[in-house]
């Protein structure tokens, strides 16, 4: 609250002069300042999580992966990508060494994918191999451009022997 206070000042010289002191109370002030606060702080959303959703398998019988719809993705090193389709021993479209840009890994999945489709009427089943010199954004990359491509049904699955010897075989192991 404002206060005035309205005792006269006296000064060293011969002219009596009043003088008011004003002095303005802020408590009011400052109780709104926080009770501000406190509002946008409990109104307003902080960074909201995104999330990709991701079908885990249950536990239950394996099922056959036919090797002419299994297009295989390995991710290695330096943000590089190889990718075969079939079984690596004997590919139908042999082992190919790409990056993660609209030309590479995007343009193979489109490409294979709708050869699939148009050959076998079916999609293709994606595995993601990911070795242990590849980067979790790599995984996320891979995820992002099956999501782009609309391939409903891929696996992330641990890299076997074979895929290793392959990737540093191309030098991005």
């Amino acid at each position: 609250m404002a206060e005035l206070n309205s005792s006269p000042q006296q000064s060293g010289s011969k002219h009596k002069r009043k003088r008011i002191n004003a002095r303005v109370d802020l408590t009011a002030m400052v109780d709104l300042a926080f009770l501000l606060i406190t509002f946008f702080i409990m109104t307003t959303t902080l960074a909201k999580t995104k999330a990709m959703d991701v079908a885990m398998p249950v536990d239950g019988p394996n099922d056959f992966i036919p090797a002419s719809r299994s297009f295989t993705i390995c991710l290695g090193k330096n943000n590089q990508v190889m990718w075969y389709l079939g079984e690596l021993k004997n590919p139908i479209i042999p082992p190919t060494v790409t990056n993660f840009s609209n030309d590479g890994l995007r343009h193979a999945i489109i490409e294979t994918s709708k050869m699939i489709r148009d050959k076998y009427g079916k999609n293709m089943i994606v595995l993601v191999k990911p070795s242990n010199h590849a980067v979790y954004s790599n995984v996320v990359s891979t995820l992002d451009e099956l999501n782009i491509t609309q391939i409903p049904s891929y696996a992330i699955v641990d890299i076997a022997q074979p895929d290793v010897d392959a990737l540093k075989l191309r030098n991005i192991y």
